[in-house]
């Protein structure tokens, strides 16, 4: 038995996955190395069973459900109860990784949602027939490339959350402004400028969000759950037309303070303009976490994210304030109070998003 296993199956257990052993050692010799590993124990502390391969004889279907629903190993088995025990776990809603390394694993390798064939010890049957091949035979590789897939998939959640919300805003502030009758409060160099600036940089760096500290102490997603769930939906909505909104009232302060007129307009679009692309890149901390508040020891983790923000500050304050890109961007030089109205509506989408993952903790407080 390897060093660290029995952790390892903690990990297990805590990400909800369940270990079974299938092994053809005597029922004895395999019930006490469930029992050093806490194979035997399940979460709730209910003991589970070992079963020999002779009370699987003359099993029916019935039967063979009853059985693995809580049986923590099967001893003496053959390679035909191994298929069985596979289909019989994924019958009873079990998304099931099958690990082997001998020809007569071949079946069950094949069988499993997920075939884990052995790269050291394992046979080329056994590595053909499987759909991963693990190259140092350790369990713990396993368990570590689980906590990457959920990384991966927790990480592609971020990326379109924040670039569904962040294009929603730019439609919705469009959209908004013609319904409501106003002039285009952004041009459309400028809407090429965020497509390629605030919205490609922090999106990539959300992709490269290390993982997690409870990662592995969270229940397995629903393989047949979309990405795209009605809450996560409207997540993205709601805070698309938070994005919007600010957006909209700082050009509304910039036309009432500039005017319609060409020099007071383009003045005003500038101010919407920064504001919108502010708003965005501060949006891009609250996506790191739908129900973890930005301001926590994970802040500075990704530091992918803090170079992606220096770099749209820069490049936007370039839009602004270097002559090439303002007559590209037609843009014009903001002053104190025109920062502030961007600073303000840059930072009150921030703020409550934030009071909303505070709110919800208070409610969901186990999650």
């Amino acid at each position: 038995m390897r060093d660290g296993v029995k952790a390892t199956i903690a990990i297990c257990r805590a990400a909800g996955i369940r270990t079974v052993m299938i092994t053809g050692d005597q029922e004895a010799t395999a019930a006490e190395i469930a029992r050093q590993l806490d194979l035997d124990v399940a979460p709730d502390g209910t003991a589970l069973k070992t079963v020999h391969a002779r009370d699987l004889a003359g099993l029916d279907d019935a039967g063979w459900l009853a059985v693995v629903a809580d049986a923590a190993v099967f001893a003496r088995v053959s390679p035909e109860h191994k298929l069985r025990i596979v289909d019989a776990l994924q019958r009873r809603g079990n998304v099931v990784a099958m690990t082997g390394d001998g020809v007569n694993d071949a079946p069950a390798l094949r069988k499993a949602d997920i075939g884990i064939a052995m790269g050291i010890r394992g046979t080329e049957v056994a590595k053909d027939a499987a759909d991963m091949v693990i190259t140092d035979d350790d369990f713990a590789t396993i368990v570590g490339a689980v906590e990457q897939g959920r990384v991966i998939v927790s990480n592609i959640l971020r990326f379109i959350h924040y670039l569904f919300s962040c294009n929603l805003a730019e439609i919705v502030t469009m959209f908004a402004a013609v319904m409501i009758g106003w002039p285009m409060p952004l041009g459309v160099m400028q809407i090429l400028w965020l497509n390629l600036v605030t919205d490609i940089f922090p999106a990539m760096a959300l992709a490269l969000e290390p993982s997690d500290p409870d990662v592995m102490a969270r229940p397995p997603r629903d393989p047949g759950q979309p990405l795209m769930t009605p809450a996560f939906a409207w997540l993205i909505v709601w805070q698309g037309l938070l994005l919007a909104g600010c957006t909209l009232a700082a050009f509304a302060v910039g036309m009432e303070w500039y005017g319609v007129g060409e020099d007071g307009l383009r003045h005003a679009v500038t101010i919407a303009f920064m504001t919108l692309a502010m708003t965005q890149v501060v949006h891009a901390f609250s996506a790191r976490s739908q129900r973890k508040s930005a301001l926590t020891s994970s802040l500075f983790t990704n530091a992918w994210l803090w170079a992606a923000t220096a770099a749209c500050v820069v490049l936007q304050l370039a839009a602004v304030y270097f002559p090439p890109l303002m007559q590209v961007l037609r843009t014009v030089p903001l002053t104190m109070a025109d920062w502030g109205v961007v600073g303000l509506g840059a930072f009150v989408p921030f703020v409550v998003i934030e009071r909303v993952k505070l709110g919800q903790a208070w409610v969901r407080p186990t999650e």
